[in-house]
């Protein structure tokens, strides 16, 4: 699992950290799904409670058998 950021740029969507794609950040939803683009400059740490929603959302989905 990557590291969990926050994306400003769109709309402070927390995405786990995939990889570098040219001057963007590739960024995947915590549940799954289609990764997307951010710039570094628009990324943060989450704070505690956007950390703690996501792993609730992850192990919401991974209970429901939604992601593996």
């Amino acid at each position: 699992m990557g590291a969990l950021l926050v994306d400003t740029g769109h709309r402070n969507r927390v995405g786990e950290f995939r990889g570098v794609s040219g001057p963007y950040w590739s960024l995947r939803p915590v549940c799954g799904g289609t990764e997307w683009e951010a710039e570094p400059a628009k990324v943060r740490a989450p704070e505690p409670m956007e950390r703690l929603r996501a792993e609730t959302a992850r192990c919401n989905a991974r209970s429901a058998g939604r992601i593996l």
